[in-house]
C-alpha cells in the first residue's frame, strides 16, 4: 500500500493550496461575518463573490475533483485534496466538492438512469443547482435507519411520498432544486429491501419546508438544515433511483466515499485549529512566559499532532481499502474513521479554545465553528455508537458468529 501522491494529485494539491490562499482567504472572513443569521430561508442569498470564486475554480480545472469519472482520481489521491479544502469553510462549495451534493452526484452517476443524469446530474456537475438528501426523521430514532416511517408507495406510473424529514442539509440554499427522498415502499419485504430512493423536485406539490433547524444557534445560511414535510407528493415512477427496494444498497454505495471526504476535511480543519493554537501560544505571554510554555501546553500540542497524524493515516488506509475492495470490503475502516476524525477535530478545537481564553469562544477566530463541525459529525452519517457497534460486530465475527455470549 502506497499513500504517496501521484504527480497529478500533488500538482492539484499545490494549486488548491494556492487558490485558497490567494482567492478564498482574502474574502472568507468578511463573507462569514456578514452572512445572514435569521431562520427565514426565503430571504437567503448567495454572495456574488462566491459565484465568482466558483467560476474561477471551474476555469482553473479545480472542479468536481471528488468524482472519479470526472477527475480520474482514486479515493487515496482525492483524500489529501479534501484535507486542504477542510481548512476553509467556503472551499468545498467553491470547488463543487461540498456535501450533500457530492453524495447525491455519486448516487446519480452510479445508479441514475440516463434521463435522471440529464435532468439533475449535469446541472449539479456544472454547479448550476444544489440538492439535499432527505433520510433522517424527527419522530423516530434515526440512528437505526430501518425505523424510517416515511413512505414511497408505487401507484401505477407514480410514486406517492408521505412523511417528515429533518436535518436535510442544503435545503435552504436558493439554488436547491431537487432532493433525494428515502422511504418505505414495501413494509413486508426484508428489512434492507423495503426502502427506495426517489428524486423529488423542490417545486413538486406537497413539498413543504417547515423550518430551518439551528445548530448551536447558527442557521448555516445559505445552506440550512431543514425540516421538510411531504404530503401526498406525487412524482413519476421514473424518478425512482435504480428501481424500488434498493434504497439501502444505494445508501451504502453513497456513504463510503462521502465518509472519506468528511474525515479528511475534519483533518484539514484540525490542522487549522492546531496552527491557530500554536501561533497564539507563541505570540502571547502570561506570568512572564509565552503561553506555549505554560501549563503543559507543549505536551498537549504533541498529543494533538500525534492524534491528527494517526487519524490521517487511518483515513488514507480506509481510502486505499475502498479503492481496492469497494465499500463492503472497507466497512470496518470506514466506520473507524467516522469515529476517529470528528473526535480528533473536536479535541483539537477544544484545546485551542482553551488556550485562546475568551477570544476562543468569540467569533474573532473560527474555533467555535470548527468545534461545531467536529461535534455535529459525531452524529451525522451515523452516531459514534452505531459505528463502534459495527466495528465490534465485524471483529467478533472473526471469533464466531459475532453475537455476544452471556
Amino acid at each position: 500500500m502506497d499513500f504517496e501522491l501521484s504527480t497529478r494529485a500533488a500538482d492539484l494539491r499545490s494549486r488548491i493550496q494556492a487558490f485558497i490562499r490567494s482567492e478564498i482567504e482574502p474574502v472568507e472572513k468578511r463573507l462569514l461575518e456578514n452572512r445572514e443569521r435569521h431562520g427565514d430561508w426565503r430571504k437567503w442569498t448567495v454572495p456574488p463573490e462566491v459565484e465568482a470564486l466558483k467560476a474561477k475554480a471551474r476555469d482553473a480545472g479545480l472542479w468536481n475533483l471528488f468524482l472519479p469519472t470526472e477527475s480520474g482520481l482514486s479515493n487515496v489521491e482525492y483524500a489529501p485534496l479534501a484535507e486542504e479544502m477542510g481548512r476553509s469553510f467556503l472551499a468545498p462549495e467553491v470547488f463543487n466538492c461540498n456535501a450533500p451534493d457530492t453524495g447525491n452526484m455519486e448516487v446519480l452517476e452510479k445508479y441514475g438512469s440516463e434521463a435522471q443524469k440529464a435532468q439533475w446530474l449535469e446541472p449539479l456537475l456544472k454547479g448550476e443547482i444544489r440538492s439535499a438528501f432527505c433520510m433522517t426523521e424527527p419522530d423516530v430514532a434515526s440512528s437505526d435507519a430501518t425505523n424510517m416511517e416515511a413512505t414511497a408507495i408505487v401507484e401505477g406510473d407514480d410514486v406517492v411520498l408521505n412523511g417528515k424529514k429533518w436535518w436535510s442539509t442544503g435545503i435552504g440554499h436558493p439554488k436547491c432544486r431537487v432532493v433525494i427522498f428515502m422511504g418505505v415502499t414495501d413494509a413486508s419485504a426484508h428489512r434492507h429491501q423495503r426502502h427506495s430512493m426517489v428524486l423529488v423536485p423542490m417545486d413538486a406539490q406537497g413539498v413543504e419546508i417547515q423550518r430551518m433547524v439551528p445548530v448551536f444557534g447558527e442557521y448555516d445560511a445559505p445552506y440550512g438544515h431543514g425540516e421538510i414535510w411531504f404530503r401526498d407528493v406525487r412524482v413519476p415512477k421514473a424518478n425512482l433511483i435504480a428501481g424500488a427496494g434498493r434504497g439501502f444498497e444505494i445508501a451504502q454505495g453513497r456513504l463510503g466515499p462521502g465518509r472519506i471526504h468528511h474525515c479528511m476535511r475534519c483533518i484539514g480543519a484540525a490542522e487549522r485549529a492546531l496552527q491557530l493554537m500554536i501561533e497564539r501560544g507563541m505570540q502571547r505571554e502570561a506570568f512572564g512566559k509565552a503561553l506555549i510554555n505554560l501549563g503543559g501546553n507543549r505536551e498537549r500540542i504533541a498529543d494533538l499532532r500525534i492524534a491528527i497524524d494517526q487519524a490521517r493515516l487511518l483515513t488514507l488506509y480506509a481510502a486505499w481499502k475502498l479503492d481496492q475492495l469497494g465499500a463492503l470490503g472497507a466497512l470496518t475502516e470506514i466506520s473507524a474513521i467516522k469515529v476517529v476524525a470528528p473526535n480528533v477535530l473536536q479535541q483539537v478545537a477544544d484545546e485551542a479554545i482553551q488556550l485562546f481564553g475568551g477570544a476562543g469562544v468569540s467569533e474573532d477566530v473560527p474555533l467555535t465553528a470548527l468545534f461545531a463541525v467536529g461535534r455535529v459529525l459525531r452524529i451525522a452519517d451515523g452516531p459514534d455508537a452505531v459505528h463502534r457497534g459495527l466495528i465490534a460486530r465485524m471483529e467478533l465475527m472473526k471469533y464466531g458468529d459475532g453475537k455476544s455470549r452471556t
